[in-house]
């Protein structure tokens, strides 16, 4: 796979048509010159729909309205069950192998790729909502167009992580802004500790924010899990860099964070025991909402800013990726391809979005310009995460292998080994090589 030049493809992807105002919000209409696109449910169609639980409340408000409102149109009774990100891949994969389950998955991740047989054809969804919205970002192509030719799910988008910090925090411990590079974020982070108002970052099996930071770090110090030839090559002198950095960062922490899942730093953050973490903008929008005076008073507080580039000198973001995946056990394929391609129309996905201030990140190009992304400062630094981000097997191909190995967390891992002294930098480097190695068989 061709490394990604994000400047290339942005200006090579086809710009928003200039149209109408949508209202007071300002956001430009559709390309006028997109073809239309609808398909006829079968008759009594009824579907089963599993997504990720919701972190932010005003996600699956809007997003039963939106469920609502395809029903009122459509006729097709839709059940919405909400699982955990974790519990979401082990149902998805059992779906795929048992062919029997929910008819639409929304899941994390390149999870498609385990299964790309099992799933429906969505190129005409796909391609229609491309040409009408802007072009989808480069990439979501390694994540559900692996054959460079059909799309086996349509992308939502990624729950962008940024870092999150207490602005009176940071402005104590000696800096009037947040460090862009890592040299500056530890110097931060040091100082943070030493004023007895820690960072803290998940080094457990988190799928969000475990992996987003550590990959992060991987890739930003020149380390690869593969080569472009799908070769494992994270046993490196440049991962070894990585994992000696963490180990310094790692002193910094707050006690605990070797164990932490998703939901850990948002509580520890809003229990005031950090003041700094990785995270979507959930950790806001729960201080900006919240009945405890308390707890409410930490939002002026709180602001955002984009991961620390590492030694190689350009934005590195792993974000955790949703897919929208059709299974072919399905009776009703249309229905549900229709489901899609409603959710994701302007109508729906600009209220969507806006309901839950920012959180999802949308896969398509033209949600850059809603509102919800300049209405408060706080929110931009999450409308870029599409931009920024590099697909979980960089450099490599996706498919059954990154799939595999990121849903065995095998970097979290390393990184967790060398930050807590169980295995030195070098030894962690050459137990993640064996073990990526049960994945990439040459």
């Amino acid at each position: 796979m061709k490394q990604f030049d994000r400047r290339k493809f942005l200006e090579g992807t086809a710009g928003i048509a200039a149209g109408s105002a949508l209202g007071a919000a300002g956001i430009f209409a559709p390309a006028v010159h997109a073809q239309t696109l609808s398909f006829k449910p079968e008759k009594g169609a009824k579907l089963r729909v599993l997504r990720w639980s919701r972190f932010v409340q005003g996600d699956i408000d809007q997003y039963m309205k939106n469920v609502a409102a395809f029903t009122a149109k459509t006729g097709v009774e839709v059940r919405v069950d909400n699982e955990g990100w974790e519990d979401v891949r082990p149902k998805a994969a059992v779906a795929a192998n048992t062919g029997a389950g929910p008819d639409i998955i929304l899941s994390t991740n390149d999870d498609a790729n385990l299964y790309p047989e099992k799933l429906v054809d969505v190129s005409d969804v796909c391609d229609y909502l491309g040409k009408k919205y802007g072009g989808w970002y480069p990439v979501t192509e390694p994540y559900l167009k692996p054959d460079g030719k059909h799309w086996i799910g349509v992308p939502l988008g990624v729950a962008g992580v940024c870092m999150v910090y207490r602005q009176s925090h940071v402005k104590a411990a000696g800096f009037d802004t947040f460090p862009k590079d890592t040299d500056g974020f530890l110097r931060l982070c040091k100082a943070l500790k030493e004023k007895g108002t820690p960072p803290g970052f998940a080094l457990g099996n988190a799928t969000g924010d475990g992996n987003t930071w550590c990959y992060n770090l991987l890739w930003g110090f020149g380390g690869q899990m593969v080569d472009k030839a799908n070769k494992v090559v994270i046993d490196s002198p440049n991962t070894i860099k990585a994992l000696e950095y963490v180990k310094e960062l790692y002193a910094t922490f707050a006690p605990g964070t070797l164990s932490w899942l998703d939901p850990n730093n948002n509580k520890a953050f809003l229990d005031e025991q950090i003041s700094l973490t990785n995270n979507g903008i959930s950790i806001y929008y729960a201080s900006k909402t919240s009945k405890d005076p308390k707890v409410a008073a930490l939002a002026a507080d709180i602001n955002h800013a984009n991961m620390p580039i590492g030694p190689v000198g350009r934005a590195t973001e792993f974000q955790l990726f949703f897919n929208q995946m059709i299974f072919k056990y399905t009776k009703y394929p249309k229905a549900a391809k229709e489901y899609l391609r409603f959710m994701m129309e302007a109508e729906q996905m600009d209220q969507w979005v806006q309901a839950a201030i920012g959180y999802v990140t949308p896969a398509l190009r033209y949600y850059e310009k809603n509102p919800i992304w300049t209405v408060d400062p706080k929110h931009t630094p999450y409308r870029d995460s599409m931009k920024n981000m590099l697909p979980s097997g960089y450099a490599g191909k996706m498919g059954y292998a990154s799939a595999g190995a990121l849903a065995d967390f095998i970097v979290v891992n390393m990184f967790a080994e060398a930050a807590s002294g169980s295995k030195t930098p070098q030894e962690a480097a050459a137990r993640a090589q064996k073990r990526a190695e049960r994945y990439y068989k040459v």
